[in-house]
């Protein structure tokens, strides 16, 4: 990607004078990029950061891992040097979150795809194998289920063979992302919501109340059974091998990088694998993505060489380095799609919901 994006002086001024209303008490422009966001694409951009500091000679990137909903609400809290340039995310911008950027002034966003990725989940590798149908993880992990008359209940199901006996007779214990966690919200979209519409007594409510519907297949147990814990994978990763007989929901990157302590379940008789996730057989694949501010680029040094080095054969293309830390990445027509929307500055619609 030869093209280097343009600025105009307007964008500068801008930026020049939205950055002590961001936040900063009247901070001067920043010398690195900044990051913030997802737990999932903190290593990728950490590994882009590593790669770009070492072959530009400058001042290295500042990646935090807030959760896709926090690094979020950062980016959107205004224009300037006290707010990141970018949003790291595990699931695409909320319409609620665009409006609240645009409240802000921070406006001419850029989304750009990086790769994809699955949400697993996964026990110790001397624990129990399971096959969930993906209704199982709605029985059993939302707060309530239909009771044996079809009335919702408080969920009794203490060990997953309560909900299928074709699953290991081991209690229910379920380590998770927090909700301000883009991989929670990808779990409750891609596994809760479908399970609960595999189950007819739930799916019959949605048909009649699509609010009570989603309330009722987004809220996870209160009672120990699932166990928010924390934007830290690698910890939970740990946690499971200390505690036997209990779950993990996280990135697939993540277990990549621990074959040799966990290992995932399969959905719907899928496993989680590079080529499942890339074909979408998958259950429980995503995309993955970066948002950045228009009116930054150019401003914040290094910051378009940046993203031309997170789009780069090198990295994003099929064996760079990235897939090394578990990304499944884009086609190459996809890669190069994603460069094009960058050179030419192409800023994001306003999400449908």
């Amino acid at each position: 990607m030869k093209t280097p994006l343009i600025l105009a002086a307007a964008a500068t001024a801008l930026l020049a004078a939205c950055g002590p209303q961001a936040g900063g008490g009247g901070q001067g422009p920043r010398d690195a990029i900044w990051a913030a966001g997802s737990s999932t694409v903190f290593p990728f951009t950490s590994r882009v950061a590593e790669n770009f500091q070492r072959t530009s000679g400058g001042a290295a990137p500042r990646v935090e891992s807030l959760g896709t909903g926090g690094g979020i609400q950062a980016f959107c809290s205004g224009v300037g040097p006290a707010t990141p340039d970018i949003a790291n995310a595990s699931r695409p911008m909320k319409a609620s979150e665009f409006d609240l950027c645009a409240e802000n002034g921070v406006t001419d966003i850029i989304e750009i795809q990086i790769g994809y990725d699955g949400i697993v989940v996964a026990t110790a590798r001397d624990g129990g194998d399971f096959d969930f149908r993906i209704q199982d993880l709605y029985l059993g992990l939302a707060k309530e289920v239909p009771g044996a008359d079809g009335q919702l209940v408080a969920n009794p199901n203490t060990t997953w063979a309560q909900v299928n006996p074709a699953l290991p007779d081991q209690r229910i214990q379920v380590y998770g992302p927090p909700t301000t966690s883009g991989t929670r919200d990808a779990f409750l979209e891609l596994g809760m919501t479908p399970g609960a519409q595999a189950v007819p007594a739930a799916a019959a409510i949605e048909t009649s109340d699509e609010d009570r519907f989603e309330a009722l297949a987004h809220t996870l147990r209160e009672d120990n059974a699932w166990i928010d814990a924390g934007e830290n994978d690698n910890a939970m990763v740990q946690t499971l091998t200390r505690t036997p007989g209990s779950l993990g929901v996280f990135g697939y990157s993540f277990l990549e990088q621990n074959l040799d302590s966990v290992k995932a379940a399969s959905i719907n008789g899928v496993s989680p694998s590079f080529e499942t996730i890339s074909d979408g057989s998958y259950p429980l694949a995503r995309s993955l993505f970066i948002y950045v501010k228009k009116a930054h680029i150019g401003v914040t040094p290094g910051l378009n060489e940046f993203l031309q080095e997170f789009l780069s054969d090198a990295s994003a293309g099929s064996g760079g380095y990235l897939q090394d830390r578990g990304l499944v990445p884009l086609s190459a027509d996809g890669v190069a799609a994603e460069r094009a929307k960058v050179e030419a500055g192409t800023a994001m619609a306003r999400p449908a919901e």
